[in-house]
């Protein structure tokens, strides 16, 4: 450490700054110890589908570990690295969410120093380097460390991990305080396959004063805590779950910042040291209430330092996760980053009473505390600020009108009853709210929710968005389609719906879509076949208005989901599930949480979220439309196509496969469109001035008169011009649907699949925006692995069948992830035909190898058992296809001659396989002789009267080669 650092007050210890402690960190092991120090990942995981959020410092490293990094990548050649990586754990496996705010300890965004070492050094020197940092740099006292070390596993056969032990003897730690355990603490794994091997801990004593505290480590105790993990990667656990040595041997160590920053500076809250100190003192000055005294549990009145620690946690998170391109959004980790917005907001909001904005106005505190270590974050502070004040503006409508419905709620509820499962549901899908918001609320007012029952209404919704669009128009039809008779009447009594208010959105300021509010009168409720002027609680039925602005499922595209209520009765919330048109009548399928009446006025609210991806997803479709005709051919015509919130489905005419090179120049079009921000005009025109648009698709759809044209980059009015080709060179189609007003919003566009639905007829389904980026990360990084594998195997100099068996299985295994994975599917055909090659090239160098196994093995057996009738014998076979081989090459070259092999393996089990010489058919038959032997081994066999096979039990195979030679013996 270069500069002193100043003391603390506790017996003049030194008392380090955050910035300086991380520093130290990186600077120990890059300058003393040859590192290579590496800049942190975004937490937005690149390729990898099983993450959420990067949630610890080894995941930009797992290529490496799994050895799929392309030996020419920049990866492949590093030794030695350090770095601060930025976690996030919230959602998905690692989840920390809930816990955060109710302890003193728990983050959503957390810092993880680290060191690795990639085939160079291990258990001694990594030990070495650890012990030297916390004692001589940090001056941690020594007798307020211990360490752990992996205890063995017998039914593993793993010994305990000796060396580890010895390791931290030489360095002196006492013998009391190096603690064996088992596998549950003290060995790691990545997954259920892969890379694992023993771990070592560092742990610290709070208390100290010369006392053993041995018998508190790794029993939960506050007292001492964990703050550094060393793995040592030797083993792989393959998909048998046996442990084979990996060739190389890797270091991977992790010690959260947190963790460490309260040791040095003799906190025992993370939320006291310097990380959090000025985020929470920003907080009490922005919302004027009493300061943050680190309470918690029933000592925290009011929780209101709950409140502080939940803020002050999740404005980090939101800062990182904006900056790495998260944004709070409807799915996956964005949609996690959502609930973690809206729960801070809340926090502000109730318990701290804050001013609107003040959420936004922590980032640049945030920026000053962790702006040196990660730059990125001074960069786009502004519009994090602003991502964050818009979110927080639209959750705080919804969010007082939850805390009403909750409420009014409570008051009904008999005495000693769980909160209804239908309200929280109500809560959860149409106003935002994170369920352990809704829990946390009830909390408060010493109240259950009702889960078994939420938890039915989460499956009946997987079971509904899981069915075929055929069953639930079937289901749906029973309420929302007007029978003929009711339509009648509607038609001689009540005017059709006035729908244009779908249409009125624009663009904000800092160009977010504002959509304007939408106030009208119940006309007609619809239930059991039947038009009524009421309905009672909890019944299913359709809603008739005077006007909508709810989009009514038509023209492809999905309908609009959101809520009504009453006006002047903002606490209840009548969710509308799907919308359809009917005879010019939108039916609004409702369940009635309150009776509804002819005659109420209700306000109503759209799914913004969700209706802007049905936008983005329509104008696309329409761009892929004209990108599929310019680079396919005039002749290309649209057969169908359906828009949701999630993708788009695209069906079109074409004569002959689509190739690899049309789908990458579909999607160069579209990007084109995309990058020119091309302005979306739309207008409604007479059906006859419509037909002179040349070029105009889609005019045989029978749209109602007049028509409503959607045009890119062109406005209407030149379109309608005469003898004008402008339609000729861009989109233009009749359509009624909702769609964007730029297509800049749209950022990009992937074809995902492609496949042939039948003969001429081919169906494309494309992503937009955030999915279309995710997708071409996950393409990029299957093709580094796809390319690093073909290098392998084209510079594979050994002849060992283990090593061709892995890369082919690896092959297998990367085979069936392109096809799974949501990639360009242009580079999907790419990447298969590769494989599909690199297949072929193993199963021959795998064929070759075994025959060269079985032949030396035949050559030996046959020199043992020279000319004998029979052969039966033990051999050593790495598989049922050699040992089958072996058995075919001794019956070649001793034609004569009836052959039994039996191979034991490591994991107990016993293969066997047989022929038997023509001259003995048909008395002697293979598959009865392998039956007899396999049965006394416990286990099964079949084949033909000349070969078969089978396997069975180690305990029995001795009994099983006597068995073998008397079942020849009674038969010959």
């Amino acid at each position: 450490v270069r500069r002193p650092w100043p003391r603390c007050p506790r017996r003049g210890a030194v008392c380090p700054p955050a910035g300086q402690i991380r520093a130290a960190f990186l600077r120990f092991f890059e300058e003393k110890h040859g590192h290579r120090r590496l800049p942190s990942a975004p937490v937005r995981p690149r390729g990898d589908p099983s993450l959420l959020f990067v949630n610890s410092g080894m995941n930009q490293f797992k290529p490496i570990f799994l050895g799929t990094v392309h030996p020419r990548s920049e990866l492949a050649q590093q030794r030695r690295v350090v770095n601060s990586q930025k976690c996030v754990r919230a959602g998905g496996k690692h989840n920390d969410l809930e816990d955060v705010g109710r302890d003193t300890y728990h983050h959503t965004f957390f810092e993880m120093l680290g060191n690795w070492s990639f085939g160079d050094y291990f258990k001694e020197e990594a030990c070495s380097m650890a012990w030297e940092l916390l004692t001589e740099v940090y001056k941690i006292p020594k007798d307020r460390l211990y360490v752990t070390y992996f205890g063995g596993d017998s039914s593993l056969g793993l010994s305990a991990d000796e060396e580890c032990r010895d390791v931290w003897l030489s360095l002196g730690v006492p013998a009391s305080r190096v603690l064996p355990f088992p596998m549950k603490d003290n060995f790691w794994e990545m997954g259920d396959t892969g890379p694992c091997g023993p771990c070592t801990e560092i742990h610290y004593d709070y208390v100290g004063g010369g006392r053993n505290a041995s018998a508190l480590v790794n029993q939960g105790s506050p007292d001492v805590v964990e703050i550094w993990n060393l793995v040592f990667m030797q083993y792989s656990r393959e998909v048998e779950g046996n442990l084979l040595p990996l060739p190389q041997h890797h270091v991977d160590t992790g010690m959260g910042l947190e963790r460490l920053v309260s040791v040095l500076q003799n906190k025992r809250s993370n939320y006291d040291t310097d990380l959090f100190t000025p985020i929470l003192d920003a907080i009490h000055k922005g919302c004027g209430g009493p300061r943050y005294q680190g309470l918690v549990g029933n000592a925290d009145a009011g929780r209101v330092d709950m409140a502080y620690r939940v803020v002050a946690d999740h404005v980090r998170t939101l800062c990182v996760c904006i900056t790495d391109g998260i944004y709070p959004g409807l799915s996956g980790a964005e949609l996690v980053l959502r609930r973690i917005l809206r729960r801070a907001v809340r926090f502000c909001s109730e318990v701290l009473h804050a001013p609107h904005g003040l959420l936004a106005s922590l980032v640049p505190t945030v920026v000053e505390v962790l702006g040196d270590a990660y730059p990125e974050l001074r960069k786009n502070a502004d519009q994090v600020m602003d991502i964050i004040n818009e979110n927080e503006v639209a959750f705080l409508s919804s969010l007082e009108r939850g805390r009403r419905i909750i409420e009014r709620t409570v008051q009904q509820m008999k005495p000693s009853t769980d909160f209804p499962a239908e309200v929280a549901w109500s809560l959860y899908g149409n106003l935002g709210f994170p369920l352990d918001l809704i829990d946390l609320m009830l909390e408060e007012k010493g109240i259950r929710l009702d889960s078994a029952a939420f938890n039915e209404l989460v499956l009946e919704d997987a079971e509904r968005k899981a069915r075929g669009p055929q069953e639930r128009q079937q289901l749906e039809g029973r309420v929302v389609h007007l029978d003929v008779h009711s339509l009648a009447q509607l038609q001689r009594d009540i005017p059709a719906t006035d729908d244009s208010p779908k249409y009125s959105y624009k663009l904000g300021q800092h160009g977010q879509y504002e959509f304007s509010p939408c106030q009208a009168t119940i006309l007609m409720l619809y239930r059991d076949q039947c038009l009524q002027k009421e309905v009672g609680a909890g019944q299913h039925c359709g809603v008739i208005l005077d006007r909508t602005n709810f989009y009514a499922e038509q023209g492809g595209q999905a309908s609009d989901q959101g809520y009504l209520i009453r006006l002047g009765q903002q606490d209840v919330l009548f969710p509308v599930e799907s919308v359809h048109l009917c005879g010019g009548y939108v039916i609004h399928e409702v369940t009635a949480v309150e009776t509804l009446r002819a005659g109420d006025q209700v306000q109503l609210f759209v799914d913004e979220v969700q209706r802007l991806a049905c936008m983005t997803n329509h104008t696309a479709t329409h761009l892929l439309n004209f990108a599929l005709r310019h680079v396919l051919g005039d002749s290309t015509e649209q057969q169908g196509s359906h828009v949701t919130a999630e993708q788009l489905r695209f069906d079109f005419n074409i004569k002959g496969p689509v190739t690899m090179e049309q789908l990458q120049q579909v999607e160069k079009v579209v990007q084109d469109v995309i990058k020119r921000n091309e302005a979306v005009y739309m207008a409604e025109v007479p059906l006859a001035l419509a037909r002179r648009v040349q070029g105009l698709r889609a005019l045989d759809e029978g749209y109602p008169d007049p028509v409503r044209i959607v045009s890119l980059g062109v406005p209407v009015e030149t379109l309608l011009t005469s003898n004008s080709q402008a339609a000729m060179q861009t989109s233009v189609e009749l359509c009624c649907g909702t769609h964007l007003l730029q297509t800049g919003a749209m950022q990009d566009l992937a074809i995902v699949s492609e496949r042939q639905l039948v003969k001429g007829i081919s169906r494309v389904i494309a992503v937009t925006g955030r999915q279309a980026k995710q997708a071409r990360e996950a393409g990029q990084c299957l093709a580094m692995e796809v390319d690093s594998v073909s290098i392998r195997m084209k510079q594979r100099t050994s002849t060992s069948l283990l090593e061709i068996q892995n890369l082919s299985k690896e092959v297998g295994q990367l085979t069936k992830v392109v096809a799974s994975t949501a990639i360009p599917q242009w580079q999907r055909k790419a990447l298969q035909s590769v494989l599909k090659s690199l297949q072929r090239t193993a199963n021959t160098a795998i064929k070759k190898l075994e025959m060269q196994q079985a032949e030396e093995k035949a050559q030996r057996l046959l020199a043992k058992h020279c000319n004998q009738p029979v052969v039966i014998d033990t051999v050593p076979a790495d598989s049922l296809s050699i040992l089958m081989k072996v058995v075919n090459q001794l019956c070649d070259k001793s034609p004569g001659t009836s052959v039994l092999l039996l191979s034991p393996q490591d994991s107990g089990e016993v293969l066997c396989a047989c022929q038997v010489s023509k001259n003995c058919l048909p008395t002697f038959s293979a598959a009865d002789w392998a039956m007899a032997v396999c049965t006394q081994m416990e286990g099964k066999a079949g084949g033909s009267p000349v070969v078969a096979k089978g396997s069975g039990s180690a305990k029995g195979m001795q009994g099983a080669l006597t068995t073998a030679l008397e079942f020849y013996q009674s038969k010959l």
